[in-house]
């Protein structure tokens, strides 16, 4: 490289640009690049013209890519006219990249020099803060890459939201992230969740917002507050009623409130305008639960539980197709198979998706454990793998309904094995735990000193007495003086 090429890359590398926010080229899945696709046709917005311009990029498509990017400020000029400066800052950064890689520097040279003008001209607040546009649009592309890049979007939202706090794009896209990463919100919270205060607030600014408004019903229907979220919801259908972004959300809170018809007609409604893995994922939840609803029903009807179910793995099968990291819908698809009594391609679905478990909230891997505990449970005879992950499942939480499920189910179990054999160290083990779970930590303590007499070098029971113990001693320090001798 000449020392004209390296002193320009060397100013390339100061610009907030895609190209320089260590965005990894495996992280840009086929799926993400349809959904980007897909909203530029919705509705215009530069991030998406300036994400979609990069991976196309990244696939060596450079004169797509300056398309994308040329199409990007001619818009942003449209809507913003005498204010677009500050928003085609990173436009600006990725063309000067882009012309770089193709070798016309003195083209990169002059989007750099674009860049630095503006700069001089809309200055930061401080040498450590960039302009709440820049922000955004790296919250944005953060979004909309995979799990793991989530917390850098919150985190630049907030920054966006600190400069300009009634921004109503900055405060969508943090109440859309918070929303996404928010931990199941169990009965004993009474305070409203973060995610719920936030999607308050971007209400408030985008009152007509269909997604925000459904997103909004489905957080207060979890507090209870079932007329608010009724009439969220009816708001959403009538600013959104065609909306196949909006309808997902409005038929899953149909859903829960188990009025499956209505959900299954406006899901069915969406789909003649878009094959969305989202429409086809709820479809097939909707159809689960119906066939769900007949299995306690004697005489079992049992041609209708067909019907339904092959539904359901029709719509899911369909929502794998379109998007194949869904791991809720590949949990519950191959519990469904092995209903079927497709056991081995139940077995390889659950591998699949146990081994990408470690981006996902814990919400996610509740759900996953207690799904293939269920499976090794009731299909695959694996008695000791079911109380493993309905463990891991209660370890989680206990609070949450996937995790009172854990407990349930862990407790009938070791109470069958105890009430055979007393001594048994496991089941011994197992009601520890649950106890413990329980907030009953004498009778947790009790469960794991009889599980150590009869597994005696156990580690995980050694672990389990210190922290109880130690729990007791807080809680009481001179009655559980004898506890707290026998720590060492």
């Amino acid at each position: 490289m000449s020392d004209a090429g390296e002193e320009l890359r060397s100013r390339l590398l100061q610009l907030q640009s895609h190209f320089t926010w260590d965005l990894k080229k495996d992280d840009f899945g086929t799926e993400m690049q349809q959904d980007t696709g897909e909203g530029l046709q919705r509705t215009y917005s530069a991030h998406s013209y300036n994400f979609l311009a990069f991976v196309r990029y990244l696939q060596g498509q450079l004169e797509e890519a300056e398309s994308l990017l040329s199409q990007s400020e001619e818009k942003t000029r449209e809507l913003y006219g005498e204010e677009s400066e500050r928003h085609l800052i990173v436009t600006y950064g990725d063309l000067a990249w882009l012309k770089y890689h193709t070798g016309d520097y003195a083209q990169s040279q002059t989007y750099w020099q674009r860049v630095q003008d503006i700069l001089v001209k809309f200055p930061a607040d401080s040498s450590t803060d960039l302009l709440p546009e820049v922000y955004g649009e790296k919250a944005w592309t953060y979004f909309k890459m995979s799990k793991s890049y989530y917390p850098k979007a919150v985190e630049c939202f907030r920054r966006a939201l600190k400069l300009q706090p009634d921004d109503c794009k900055w405060n969508k896209g943090y109440a859309l992230v918070l929303y996404r990463t928010e931990e199941d919100i169990t009965e004993t919270h009474v305070e409203e969740s973060p995610a719920t205060k936030q999607l308050r607030r971007a209400v408030e600014i985008n009152p007509e917002d269909g997604v925000l408004l459904s997103m909004l019903a489905l957080k207060l229907n979890v507090y209870q507050k079932q007329e608010e979220a009724a009439g969220l919801v009816e708001r959403a259908l009538q600013v959104g009623p065609e909306d196949t972004q909006v309808i997902p959300y409005v038929a899953k809170y149909l859903r829960k409130q188990d009025q499956l018809d209505q959900s299954i007609d406006l899901l069915q409604r969406a789909l003649k305008s878009s094959q969305s893995a989202f429409i086809h994922h709820q479809l097939g939840l909707c159809y689960r639960r119906k066939q769900k609803n007949l299995m306690p029903l004697r005489p079992c009807p049992h041609r209708e539980v067909q019907h339904w179910r092959g539904l359901c793995i029709e719509h899911l099968e369909e929502a794998l197709r379109l998007r194949g990291t869904l791991n809720h819908a590949k949990a519950v698809l191959a519990l469904v198979y092995a209903e079927e009594n497709q056991k081995e391609r139940a077995q390889e679905m659950f591998d699949e998706v146990l081994e990408t478990l470690e981006e996902e909230p814990d919400g996610m891997r509740q759900f996953v454990y207690r799904y293939y505990a269920e499976f090794c449970h009731y299909h695959s005879y694996q008695k000791d793998q079911a109380i493993k992950y309905y463990t891991k499942g209660l370890q989680i939480s206990a609070t949450t309904s996937e995790g009172r499920h854990c407990m349930k189910k862990l407790k009938v179990i070791a109470e069958r094995r105890h009430s055979r054999n007393p001594r048994d160290a496991m089941a011994n083990g197992i009601l520890g735990a649950v106890a413990k779970a329980e907030g009953d930590w004498r009778t947790a303590l009790e469960y794991y000193e009889k599980a150590l007499q009869w597994n005696w070098n156990n580690k995980e029971y050694e672990s389990a007495l210190r922290e109880l113990r130690l729990k007791l001693h807080e809680e009481d320090p001179e009655g559980s003086d004898k506890c707290c001798r026998d720590l060492d």
